[in-house]
């Protein structure tokens, strides 16, 4: 494990210097999802939601945040986002909106939370677009599926493809649903957690 990079010998926090660092080409994923109602969920999926297209609109939005990562975290290098992707998959089985985003770099720092953000601001803007239905809405296990690049070189975690926590929280709301034989939606942690 290596040191913080970004405090001094003081403590104070400070902006790594990656001056001394190749220029490589990055590039990062990250996942997370949001859960609603069956009735939130029907709505994005059948174009019914009064705002528009959600899933066009916060694919937008998540290529926006992934460009905007350095302005909004205060020590975030500034990248060469080469290229941004939001992807979204549909979870009807628990009502959930997986989102994914993958960001290309060219730079002396990996695209890690260029990614991260942009999958954050994809979810929080599915959530915008469809609070006046579901204000109960989760936004759950965001996370680094991939990077490669910069100094660090490649770290993928345990399943690319469908990360383990994805997985598992799937399966403990899926069972908390029967369990309550209720709208995937209706479900809360305090439930998957008896």
């Amino acid at each position: 494990m290596g040191d913080f990079t970004h405090f001094d010998l003081q403590g104070n926090a400070v902006m790594a210097d990656v001056s001394g660092k190749s220029v490589t080409d990055g590039e990062a994923v990250a996942c997370g999802r949001i859960l609603m109602s069956q009735e939130c969920f029907h709505l994005v999926k059948g174009g019914g939601m009064k705002k528009g297209d959600v899933l066009g609109v916060a694919r937008v939005a998540g290529i926006m945040g992934a460009k905007k990562a350095s302005e909004l975290i205060p020590l975030c290098q500034i990248t060469g986002l080469t290229g941004a992707e939001i992807e979204f998959e549909l979870r009807p089985e628990i009502c959930a909106i997986e989102a994914r985003c993958t960001a290309r770099t060219e730079g002396r720092t990996g695209g890690e939370m260029e990614a991260l953000t942009g999958v954050n601001i994809a979810l929080l803007t599915i959530y915008d677009m469809c609070k006046a239905v579901d204000k109960g809405m989760f936004i759950e296990s965001i996370h680094l599926v991939h990077k490669s690049g910069a100094k660090s070189g490649t770290w993928t975690d345990g399943e690319e493809a469908a990360p383990g926590s994805l997985k598992l929280w799937g399966e403990k709301r899926e069972q908390a649903c029967r369990n309550k034989k209720s709208d995937p939606g209706d479900v809360s942690l305090w439930d998957m957690n008896k």
